[in-house]
């Protein structure tokens, strides 16, 4: 059995999107440091994979799956409540569901566009009324919301992905102010990677092949390579433990240096 270090000993969190890429990665790093997980998927086989896995490095009762779309009011509503029965709690929200998909303005389908927005932003509003009800007996609480950099910087060919990550960026900073208004030690940040390692870029590899899609991207970033899915789940640490128990609605950026251009 893995040794954790402590650093979110008694942390309870709940994180979306946890059958595969940023979510699972946060789910592993979480629990290597203390914390119990509730990983949440529309993929329950998936997300099941990784609890198993994570019960095996760092004991039984550590992680736990569940079923859920994130659009859906009524399954946030219930898969909350179990969750929260499951770990004895929570305090960590880390809503990192999302899609891209996209294409310009012209030409991109409405139903397309609805799609993203509700995935990538429904769900940040959702998972956070919700989850404070459970969070406030829990305190102190994080909030941790996976946005992009491309919700900060914009480009001609992606504007449901531009705007809903803009959305998200925003929306954590409105959470944030509504917590110190209620005088609830629960925090809200972002979170903005540039291109990350993860199955969000299958199609562009699929396009062009792995090793020249990522040599493309690269191309873009200062540093001249694309992030590991360590790097987020890094500061999602970070965010989720008592050591950023000052910071609140702000972001930060795991962008390789393209913010700074």
């Amino acid at each position: 059995m893995a040794q954790s270090t402590g650093r979110v000993a008694g942390k309870k969190a709940f994180i979306t999107g946890g059958a595969q890429g940023l979510g699972a990665a946060a789910g592993r790093m979480l629990a290597k440091e203390g914390a119990k997980v509730a990983l949440a998927d529309i993929n329950l086989a998936g997300a099941q994979a990784v609890a198993d896995e994570i019960n095996a490095a760092h004991g039984a009762g550590t992680a736990f799956a569940f079923e859920l779309d994130v659009t859906q009011e009524d399954q946030w509503i219930d898969v909350l409540e179990k969750a929260t029965a499951a770990m004895g709690g929570l305090s960590v929200l880390v809503n990192n569901a999302g899609i891209g998909g996209d294409g310009p303005i012209e030409s991109l389908d409405f139903g397309l566009w609805k799609k993203v927005m509700s995935v990538n932003v429904d769900s940040v509003f959702l998972g956070a009324k919700h989850a404070l009800t459970h969070m406030r007996a829990h305190q102190p609480g994080s909030i941790i919301n996976l946005s992009s950099i491309a919700g900060l910087i914009a480009n001609g060919n992606s504007p449901a992905y531009n705007a809903s990550k803009a959305a998200v960026w925003l929306l954590s900073k409105n959470i944030a102010l509504y917590c110190a208004k209620m005088k609830l030690d629960i925090r809200s940040n972002s979170i903005h990677p540039t291109f990350i390692d993860t199955p969000i870029l299958d199609g562009f590899s699929a396009r062009f092949g792995k090793e020249e899609a990522f040599a493309k991207l690269a191309r873009q970033v200062p540093l001249g390579r694309i992030g590991e899915p360590t790097d987020i789940a890094n500061a999602v640490l970070y965010l989720a433990s008592d050591e950023s128990k000052f910071m609140t609605g702000a972001e930060i950026k795991v962008d390789g240096g393209i913010s700074a251009m």
